[in-house]
């Protein structure tokens, strides 16, 4: 039972940073109907500079900020050089794929494939309920941060006129540049704030890791893609319990049966989701869409 527990435990905080990296699939998706493959790239090399500043300044706190300050600002540069010049999804998905090969290749030129330790701002020993191992302090940090961010961008979107427009741009471009929405300012809006969760998300996730190498976020990635199909790319609540769903499910997977069972966890998980509901659990409805 303490082993379960524990393994719940783990896969909840697993969850949370799960759900914060498919939230920055959610908001590019919701804003260009674009998937972005390039997150994970973006995210390491934002990484890589945090890692700079945290190591220079020593501290851990300016790393997390740098972290957010860089992926915002990868999120306006390859939107504005990059997928400006999609003109229509599949381009789109090119040139995200074409980015993520770019990014990669100069990263581990530049940074080489070794793996670098992050710092952390507490320990990672568990603590105890009653005997029972649970989190550990760097674990409820990470909840913490996650759960407060994800409020945060659900009062963005439901409680201010910035979050209205970016609504309104993603479901009805047209009808938005009417009423005056600059649409492509929010575009460029919504790829700044994917890329400011994704960065931080990814910043988050290493220290759980081997270190920060130039491919440290795939995995990352491929359980966010994950996430957001299992909760609905257009639903950033699903999201959120998706993260939860699949992080429980890895962990316990990967604590009974082996971590090379994990992957297949998640397959068997999206193979269901996908004959249940193809457009996600928690997806809007038909009457939405049109």
């Amino acid at each position: 039972m303490d082993r379960f527990t524990l393994l719940v435990a783990a896969g909840v905080a697993d969850g949370v940073v799960f759900a914060l990296f498919a939230l920055s699939l959610v908001l590019i998706w919701r804003s260009t109907r674009i998937v972005n493959f390039a997150a994970a790239a973006m995210a390491v090399v934002a990484c890589y500079l945090a890692l700079g500043v945290s190591t220079a300044s020593g501290s851990y706190w300016a790393g997390l900020l740098a972290a957010v300050v860089a992926g915002a600002g990868f999120g306006w540069a390859v939107e504005r050089g990059v997928m400006r010049w999609a003109g229509d999804p599949l381009s789109g998905v090119i040139l995200a794929i074409g980015t993520v090969m770019v990014l990669q290749s100069l990263t581990g030129i530049l940074a080489g494939p070794r793996y670098r330790p992050t710092p952390t701002p507490f320990n990672d020993r568990p603590l105890h309920l009653g005997g029972v191992p649970l989190l550990s302090p760097y674990d409820v940090f990470v909840i913490v941060v996650a759960v407060a961010l994800m409020a945060g961008l659900r009062t963005l979107f439901s409680r201010t006129s910035l979050g209205l427009q970016l609504r309104a741009s993603a479901f009805a471009p047209e009808t938005s540049r009417l009423l005056g929405v600059r649409v492509t300012w929010m575009r460029t809006i919504g790829w700044v704030l994917a890329g400011a969760v994704g960065a931080l998300a990814a910043w988050l996730a290493v220290p759980g890791q081997l270190g920060l190498n130039p491919h440290a976020a795939d995995s990352l990635f491929v359980s966010a893609f994950a996430v957001a199909v299992v909760g609905g790319l257009d639903s950033p609540e699903g999201a959120v319990i998706g993260g939860l769903v699949v992080g429980v499910v890895i962990s316990l997977v990967t604590g009974y049966l082996g971590a090379a069972v994990a992957p297949l966890g998640v397959l068997a998980l999206l193979a269901v989701v996908l004959l249940i509901r193809p457009s996600g659990l928690f997806a809007g409805t038909e009457a939405r869409r049109v």
